[in-house]
């Protein structure tokens, strides 16, 4: 079994593949290979990878380095848990609308570790209910993109101590 600092790695160079095979580099800052963290704050590089598709594969590991179980992963992309087992079965990738979403819950992954720290905190603050928002659980709220908006808003707040 890999350590999280192994699956990041994969990640990078998993998602540098991507990123060559659509003929752009990324976000590498010169150093020669692509940090995925860095592929998430350069919109374009999203773009890239989104049109594209991501491959069961990469999914697995941007799943496996959050969060989210598979059940809440399929809720989030509205597929059955059937679909994902299909998708991993075939290596199918994720077409535009199912790779957006995924990314999306990437760039919500990686401001939730800047906020909380650490998987289990922030694993936590998504399943319990939140009064600024609305009394939900902020993983009900990720299931489209206003939602996902309202998440990262309040993310935000968390980050720089504005409480409503």
């Amino acid at each position: 079994m890999m350590d999280v600092l192994e699956k990041e790695s994969l990640l990078d160079k998993e998602i540098g593949k991507l990123l060559r095979k659509t003929g752009r580099s990324g976000a590498n800052s010169g150093r020669g290979y692509v940090k995925f963290s860095e592929v998430l704050t350069d919109k374009m590089s999203m773009v890239f990878l989104i049109r594209n598709g991501i491959p069961y594969h990469v999914f697995e590991l941007i799943r496996e380095s959050g969060p989210l179980t598979e059940n809440e992963w399929a809720a989030i992309l509205d597929v059955s848990s059937k679909t994902l087992t299909r998708y991993k079965t075939e290596n199918r990738d994720f077409k535009t609308l199912l790779a957006e979403k995924i990314m999306e819950m990437a760039e919500v992954t990686q401001l939730g570790l800047e906020v909380f720290g650490n998987l289990s905190r922030f694993s936590q603050w998504l399943h319990t209910p939140s009064f600024a928002l609305g009394n939900l659980m902020p993983l009900e709220l990720l299931k489209d993109s206003y939602g996902k908006e309202l998440v990262t808003a309040e993310l935000s707040h968390i980050h720089y101590g504005i409480f409503v």
